[in-house]
């Protein structure tokens, strides 16, 4: 699931993607098509540090989530020197599947073997148990070190990472290895990558303005299914190989109407970020290069965009485009039904495709030839929208989903609604601009309580 993140700056830099498949908690986006950016990560609190502050304000022994079966987080704080408390950060995060000891205890019940010993010997397996030892070390205030190990019970390999931020005046660096890596892609299917490395540099961000990003990937070992289809295809962007892709982009916001009415006096809103009504409207155009050594070339799809192959190397390019509408009403700052935002957005992600499809649609059309779907499907933008209402005080309900068209069906609706998320987010007045969250994604049948800030 992306991170319930309004549609504001485009759908070409993916962010992580949240997941209780893990301890941690985090899945790398794959994608089959190369173009795409990765890894434009914003600031986001590591899972230790979100499921601490639950425990600590906001009276959760026990944080639950659910990924085929459901389980419990707990975290414990590891004891450090008050000279290392403003700098080091570490805690062990523990996991029990609470779904499967409550299965496997009721088959003991059915075979009527359930007694006290075979309860505490059950409880005491480790197979229901997973364990993160987590490290952050803020190095200098620009500098962030997060060291990570995650074993599970099961058997499976342990899973290492080490992650350096570092923020320059007008860019964000983010350097990080992991072994083994986890990826999803856009059917929903997890796959490790044994050994990642990758090189992250993009310019800080604005409402408008010019922007760019580079990004280097490197993996290596053979990917494996983690969970999904047996059969499904492993997505070329996850083979092995060294690729690097450079964007340029620029964006331009536009307020069509912005409130500039009082607020209540005295009143905090519950999100201050949330608490000016408008309506704007968004541009962002773009160019992106991308080049691959190794088996991914070989592989990869180069039916968007300008290509060049030679033996195991490519070179593509291609331009994008998209558009966003964004608007609110409401300051957040009364109990009942203070705030309805609603956000959509459009996106190109090939130019190249879709020129060529108007093309070929424009040439059947005029030669009395009959058109051909995948054409027509290929001028066809995809798009994203999100709703969100206030329920009551700090509480409000939230619905993202995908929208695309499909013009090969027939019959019936040619719109396809593509991974809907639900939330209910309970925004954490004193803070400003944070607010816990639970969700449940419909397509995954995943279910996660998050702690997020400085997130709209």
């Amino acid at each position: 699931m992306r991170k319930l993140r309004w549609m504001t700056d485009g759908g070409f830099w993916d962010v992580d993607v949240s997941t209780p498949l893990t301890v941690d908690g985090v899945a790398r986006p794959a994608h089959g098509y190369p173009l795409v950016m990765g890894m434009s990560r914003g600031s986001k609190l590591s899972r230790s540090r979100q499921v601490d502050f639950l425990q600590r304000f906001m009276a959760m022994p026990f944080v639950p989530s659910f990924s085929n079966t459901l389980s419990f987080q707990r975290s414990l704080s590891l004891p450090l020197p008050p000279f290392l408390r403003d700098s080091w950060f570490a805690t062990f995060l523990g996991q029990f599947n609470v779904q499967k000891f409550v299965s496997s205890m009721g088959k003991n019940f059915a075979r009527k073997e359930a007694d006290a010993s075979s309860f505490w010997s059950n409880l005491c397996d480790k197979k229901w148990y997973a364990l993160n030892l987590c490290s952050e070390w803020l190095l200098t205030p620009e500098d962030l070190l997060l060291l990570s190990l995650e074993a599970n019970g099961d058997m499976m390999p342990p899973r290492k990472k080490a992650v350096f931020h570092h923020k320059f005046s007008n860019h964000n660096l983010t350097l990080e290895t992991a072994s083994p890596a986890l990826f999803v892609d856009h059917l929903g299917n997890y796959w490790d990558v044994p050994l990642t490395m990758s090189m992250d540099l993009a310019s800080t961000t604005t409402s408008s303005g010019f922007r760019y990003h580079f990004y280097a990937n490197q993996t290596s070992g053979s990917v494996k299914l983690a969970e999904g289809l047996p059969q499904s295809p492993v997505p070329s962007s996850l083979l092995p190989g060294l690729s690097a892709k450079c964007d340029f982009s620029f964006k331009k916001k536009i307020d069509i109407w912005r409130s500039e009415a009082s607020k209540k006096k005295m009143v905090l809103p519950y999100d201050i970020f949330l608490s000016n009504p408008h309506v704007s409207v968004s541009a962002l155009v773009g160019t992106v290069m991308a080049a691959s050594h190794g088996e991914r070339a070989l592989r990869e799809d180069c039916s968007s965009g300008f290509h060049a192959r030679r033996e195991n190397c490519s070179f593509l390019a291609d331009v994008y485009a998209s558009v966003c509408f964004s608007a609110q009403y409401g300051n957040f700052q009364k109990q009942l039904l203070d705030l309805t935002r609603f956000s959509s957005r459009v996106d190109i992600p090939s130019g190249v495709k879709l020129v060529n499809g108007a093309y070929r649609v424009a040439y059947d059309f005029i030669k009395g030839k009959s058109i051909k779907m995948e054409a027509v499907q290929a001028i066809c933008p995809s798009a994203s929208v999100s709703f969100q209402q206030q329920i009551a005080g700090p509480f409000s309900f939230r619905i993202d989903a995908e929208v695309s068209i499909d013009p090969r069906r027939r019959r019936g609706v040619v719109l396809n609604v593509d991974d809907p998320v639900i939330a209910i987010e309970y925004a954490l007045q004193l803070l400003g601009s944070a607010k816990a969250v639970a969700w449940y994604s419909l397509k995954q049948r995943e279910l996660m309580v998050e702690l997020r800030i400085f997130e709209t």
